[in-house]
């Protein structure tokens, strides 16, 4: 059996303002304007012949994100829920073991949720050779065929040229001197960061280089529980595991390692400067997304989620804007991007982790205005989907439905509210909200009181277990 195992836990800093902690780059929109970067690496899982559904280990936090991106793509994912980071080979250690329930011969093919790969076809040829491979005993690494000088890869050395050959060496990034020697020399390609070896294969590694990580994450698998669509593990077991990326922790201490070449196209889209590259530019080298007009500019990647950007005599820019936020950087500088999230934490502030757009497993909510003693939201509700029975020490609110039917429960009356029409929420009263309709419901929140922040709720029961 055949396994993918989608590696989904990252957050995309790099790409800030449109990738946010709590809604990261793997769930959007990015490259394909009908499917989010984790649906497309499910996709082509299961067109380059897999035999089996997806493993999917994600951050806690991103789990209803994550279920519902499944769900739209139509693909069953065992789900792992990881309750703190730990780097790649604790991750990819508790998908062989959840691989292992499944298949005791299982092989992993190990996808990063964030990669960008058109060519199918010599992406099914390159995994035909690792699968050969891994049935063998290797561990297999894909190494990218490198199309010039790049000093934000690390690279594999090759022992030989082309061929399907063992390991020689890992590579830190290099200097664009040292990357100039890598790609003249023929036998070094960029680290792709996808591997193909067989479950136990990867165990019986980790166990002999990392006993510390094995133990860990074998005793925290060995108390998980099925949650809704999500598989749980201890909690406490897997924070005690140290934190080692797959490289560091087996790659480059096993004699098993071995490099299959790709010179297929591939992107790890890991700043805006990668989605210039992959994208189609105009006459004058621009890639445009959204509402955006130029004038005498050149080299740029614009792209506006809401409102409109005009571009005046720049050049090699890239300018990308949401409700809340506007980034401005020379493309050459994108991935710096990274340093203004981490003042935004340092500050306290919460661009970084929210949009002003937030997504719930019942749907979602957005801020349309707020002050002092008040917060309007428009919200929406997913057909048959309900929110949490709760109340607010705090506040009061006021709902207005604009469109389809909310079934409300204030104390113990329940009434049905249909369009146009309103219901007032006591600050103390147990309310609740549901959608009982075919469509989905649409509601203006005005909420007024002393304190409106999102931890005054006190959920009571809760369908999706957060109570």
């Amino acid at each position: 059996m055949i396994i993918p195992v989608l590696l989904a836990g990252g957050v995309g800093s790099r790409l800030w303002p449109l990738s946010r902690e709590l809604y990261p780059k793997q769930c959007i929109n990015l490259f394909d304007a009908e499917k989010s970067l984790i649906q497309q690496t499910a996709e082509r899982s299961v067109s380059t012949g897999m035999s089996s559904n997806p493993i999917v280990v994600c951050n806690d936090e991103h789990r209803f994100l994550i279920a519902q991106q499944m769900t739209e793509s139509g693909i069953k994912a065992d789900i792992v829920l990881e309750p703190a980071g730990r780097n790649t080979a604790p991750a990819i250690a508790l998908a062989a073991f959840q691989a292992l329930e499944r298949d005791a011969n299982a092989i992993l093919v190990v996808l990063p949720a964030d990669h960008v790969i058109r060519d199918h076809d010599k992406f099914a040829a390159a995994l035909d050779l690792a699968v050969e491979q891994a049935k063998n005993g290797k561990l297999v690494t894909f190494g990218v065929k490198p199309t010039y000088a790049e000093t934000g890869y690390g690279y594999i050395q090759a022992e030989e040229k082309g061929v399907v050959s063992p390991v020689k060496a890992f590579k830190e990034k290099p200097d664009a001197e040292t990357a100039e020697q890598y790609v003249a020399a023929g036998s070094y390609y960029w680290n792709s960061g996808m591997f193909v070896f067989s479950a136990q294969a990867y165990l019986d590694e980790l166990n002999a280089f990392q006993p510390e990580i094995y133990t860990s994450v074998k005793k925290a698998f060995d108390g998980h529980k099925v949650d809704l669509d999500f598989i749980r593990i201890d909690s406490e077991a897997f924070e005690a595991s140290p934190s080692d990326s797959i490289d560091y922790a087996i790659m480059e201490k096993t004699t098993r390692a071995v490099v299959v070449p790709y010179d297929g196209d591939w992107n790890d889209i890991g700043a805006w400067a990668a989605l210039y590259d992959l994208n189609e530019k105009d006459e004058s080298g621009n890639v445009l997304f959204g509402d955006v007009l130029i004038h005498e500019a050149k080299g740029n990647f614009i792209r506006s989620e809401n409102q409109l950007i005009a571009a005046v005599g720049v050049e090699d820019l890239a300018i990308v804007s949401t409700k809340d936020a506007v980034a401005v950087m020379p493309r050459s500088r994108a991935q710096d991007i990274k340093h203004v999230v981490n003042q935004l934490k340092a500050a306290g502030r919460t661009e970084h982790e929210v949009h002003t757009k937030v997504y719930r497993p019942w749907g979602s909510y957005e801020t349309i205005n707020e002050g002092t003693r008040y917060h309007v939201k428009n919200i929406m509700v997913k057909p048959g989907e309900k929110l949490s029975v709760q109340k607010h020490h705090h506040r009061a609110e006021h709902w207005i439905v604009v469109k389809g039917t909310a079934n409300v429960t204030v104390g113990d009356t329940v009434q049905m509210v249909t369009e146009n029409q309103s219901i007032y929420i006591p600050l103390g009263e147990v309310h609740a909200l549901e959608n009982p309709g075919k469509i989905p419901l649409e509601l203006i929140e005005v909420q007024t009181g002393a304190y409106l922040g999102e931890d005054d709720i006190i959920r009571l029961t809760d369908r999706y277990g957060r109570s």
